[in-house]
């Protein structure tokens, strides 16, 4: 690693890196995955899936992208190599069978999850940790764009019944949207 003078020690900027470099992997796994199902689908959703996928994988391929840049201008060296991301990813590859339109849609709402997740504990490290709030707040807006991945895909698979007053039909009762 180049030794830089941006007021962070070397030692804050390769934690960073560190996480920066998991974050790749798992954005590259899930890109992977997105693409695989983009392609398989079949179905009566098939072609709502297969468009929302396209711009999923789309934007997965420039935040893939945007997180090797953010990686280099720390002075580090993003992992390139599938060997490599799958010894630091915390999401698995899918493999073997080809699951039913609704099963790829709730894999990766899983994965869109998980990655969620790794990104609220890696903004808290950013910040608190490694004092870098430049990643902290370049993760919120990677995180925020996995909600919202994972919110269209988790409302195709939720689809309910909804009155003209916006509430959810349960039986005889209705329930307000959000409570």
């Amino acid at each position: 690693m180049r030794k830089l003078n941006i007021g962070l020690t070397d030692e804050q900027r390769q934690g960073v890196i560190d996480l920066l470099n998991k974050d790749l992997a798992d954005a590259y796994l899930l890109l992977v995955k997105t693409k695989k199902f983009h392609w398989d689908v079949v179905g009566p959703q098939f072609r709502s899936l297969h468009q929302l996928w396209e711009e999923h994988y789309q934007v997965l391929t420039e935040n893939i992208d945007s997180v090797a840049e953010r990686v280099r201008a720390l002075g580090g060296y993003p992992i390139g190599t599938m060997e490599g991301f799958l010894k630091v990813a915390s999401l698995k590859e899918e493999g073997g069978t080809v699951p039913t339109a609704t099963g790829m849609v709730s894999r990766l709402v899983e994965d869109h999850e998980q990655v969620i997740r790794n990104l609220r504990e890696h903004i808290d490290q950013s910040s608190e940790k490694f004092h870098d709030e430049g990643t902290a707040d370049f993760l919120t807006g990677l995180m925020e764009g996995h909600e919202q991945m994972a919110w269209m895909l988790r409302s195709f698979i939720e689809g309910q019944e909804l009155q003209s007053d916006g509430s959810q039909a349960i039986g005889q009762t209705k329930t307000p949207v959000g409570v």
